[in-house]
This record gives structure tokens, C-alpha cells and sequence, in this order.
């Protein structure tokens, strides 16, 4: 099992299987203290965790926990299964197909917009309307809905026409499945789980909003790519440099290697490229433009 794990990490272009991996191991490792720590009549050992990684609703108390703006999002309730399993399903079709267009880098970036939309919706809601303030729960908010929400959207917004083909509903477009959503969460607003609904929708617009900027050349999660990239340098040894003098030698002018049209891509090609599998699907690409969106992709 661990080697599968390793294999899932070192894989490319597969962050919504790592991403699932490390939910479901926080799940798994949270359920264990909770039986445990209950079984041996320490329960306040658990809930003193959990509180430590679900953001809470007062702003103050945020305030004092600010990490919880992103650890909320890979913590999921633990009275049942259902929560993290539809979560989980939801975003690994849509993760996947995400990745096949934009590659890894922007699925994570957006999870991770995604659970700060999410967060800061919660929070706002919270602390700004009196509805939601005469209802302030207890334990906070936690979940990768928002997240999710985001991906889904997102995907939704870049391929509107691509077709999922679900149980006894048959073929249907991911742009109809997105709006049920955002519906769904529109209307749970008021509901039982208003704060959480209020995140998804959160999550939603800045899924719409970042595909909408990447369009037009605008990456709203460079930063977030760049700071993980810097994170995994810190774990990983650089070779020593080794410094040689050697006389000068004259230079020799080298023909300029040339450079194949699927190589480079200007903003333009890649979005009529998109707008091409919007019309007619991704098998309708010639190998050279597939190979411009992989190269995009990797941007």
C-alpha cells in the first residue's frame, strides 16, 4: 500500500488522486484518535485537535487560528462516510478531466483558491449579516466542498459542452451539472448547513473567475504553484557545484535550433483550441495541437 502511495506522489500529472490520498488519510488517521481517545474517556483529547483544524466562525477566533483557512478543506465530518465519499467521487471526475486540459499545478492552485473563497464567504456571512450571526455553530466549518465546488465550476466553465454520461440520467452536459449544484447550495443557504453552503458558492465563484482570467493570459494561482515549489526544493538536495577555469576559446556561432510550430503557443491558438473541443470534443485535435495544449499546460 505504501509503495502505491509513493507511486500515486512521484506520478505526473496526478495531483486529484494525491489530493484524494491525503484527504482520506486525514480522515482515517482523525476517525482513529476520535475511537480511541473516546474508548479511553479522553475525548477532549480529539476535540481539541479538531479544533485545531476546522475554521471557526467568529472572526476573533479566526483570527487566533488563521492556518484553519486551508487545513479546513482536508477535514471532513466524521459521524459518517457520505460526506467525504461524495466530495471525493465529485472531484475525482472532475479533477481528472481538469488535468487533462491545464495539467496539475492549476488543480492544485485552484483547490486551494478554492478553500480560501470558501473560508472567507464562511467568515464574512458570519460576522456581516444577522441572519447567520444569531446562528454561530459551535464547531466550526469543515470539508473540501468549497474546494471542490471550485474544480467543478471551473471545468464547467472551461469545457461547458463536455458530456458525463450518469446513472439513469444517460449523457449530460457538466455545464447543467454545475448549475444544479450552485443551485443546490443557493437554496441550502438558509438551510441547516447555511455556512457550508454559503462556502460552496464561494468556492463556485472563484472556480468561474479564475478559468475566466487564465483565458485571457491572467493566472490567479501563479503565486500558489510558485510557493509550493519552493516548499518541495527545501526537501529535496541540490547537486554541489563545481567550479572549473579554463581559457577562453573563441565562440563559435551555432544555427539557431529550429523550433517546431506545436512547440510555442500564443494565448490566442490555445484558446481557439479550447473553443474547438467545446464544439466538437477533445478527439477532434490534431496531434499538433494536442501537443500545444500539453505544452500550455505545463506553464
Amino acid at each position: 500500500m505504501l509503495d502505491e502511495f509513493k507511486n500515486a506522489f512521484q506520478k505526473p500529472n496526478n495531483a486529484h488522486v494525491q489530493l484524494i490520498i491525503i484527504n482520506v488519510v486525514v480522515f482515517l488517521v482523525l476517525a482513529v484518535i476520535k475511537v480511541f481517545s473516546t474508548a479511553a474517556g479522553y475525548e477532549s483529547i480529539f476535540e481539541m485537535i479538531y479544533a485545531q483544524l476546522a475554521i471557526p466562525a467568529p472572526f476573533f477566533s479566526f483570527l487566533s487560528k488563521p492556518w484553519t483557512i486551508i487545513t479546513y478543506a482536508f477535514v471532513h465530518d466524521l459521524t459518517g462516510i457520505f460526506h467525504i465519499l461524495f466530495n471525493m467521487l465529485i472531484f475525482y471526475w472532475f479533477g481528472k478531466l481538469f488535468i487533462e486540459y491545464l495539467g496539475s499545478d492549476k488543480l492544485v492552485a485552484l483547490y486551494v483558491l478554492g478553500a480560501i473563497a470558501g473560508g472567507i464567504s464562511y467568515l464574512l456571512v458570519y460576522n456581516t449579516i444577522p441572519f447567520y450571526q444569531s446562528q454561530t455553530p459551535l464547531l466550526g466549518m469543515v470539508g473540501a466542498s468549497a474546494a471542490v465546488y471550485a474544480v467543478l465550476v471551473g471545468t464547467a466553465v472551461l469545457l461547458p459542452d463536455y458530456t458525463f454520461f450518469l446513472m439513469f440520467l444517460g449523457p449530460v452536459k457538466i455545464k447543467y451539472i454545475a448549475i444544479f449544484y450552485i443551485v443546490l447550495s443557493f437554496l441550502g443557504s438558509v438551510g441547516g448547513n447555511a455556512g457550508g453552503n454559503v462556502a460552496h458558492l464561494g468556492g463556485a465563484l472563484i472556480g468561474f473567475v479564475y478559468i475566466k482570467q487564465l483565458q485571457i493570459g491572467v493566472n490567479w494561482g501563479g503565486w500558489i504553484t510558485t510557493l509550493l515549489d519552493w516548499f518541495k526544493s527545501i526537501f529535496v538536495s541540490q547537486p554541489k557545484v563545481k567550479v572549473t577555469y579554463r581559457k577562453s576559446e573563441p565562440k563559435v556561432h551555432q544555427a539557431a535550433r529550429p523550433t517546431t510550430k506545436a512547440s510555442k503557443a500564443s494565448q490566442d491558438e490555445i484558446d481557439t483550441i479550447l473553443d474547438k473541443i467545446s464544439d466538437q470534443g477533445y478527439e477532434s485535435l490534431s496531434k499538433e495541437e494536442k501537443e500545444k495544449l500539453f505544452n500550455a499546460s505545463k506553464k
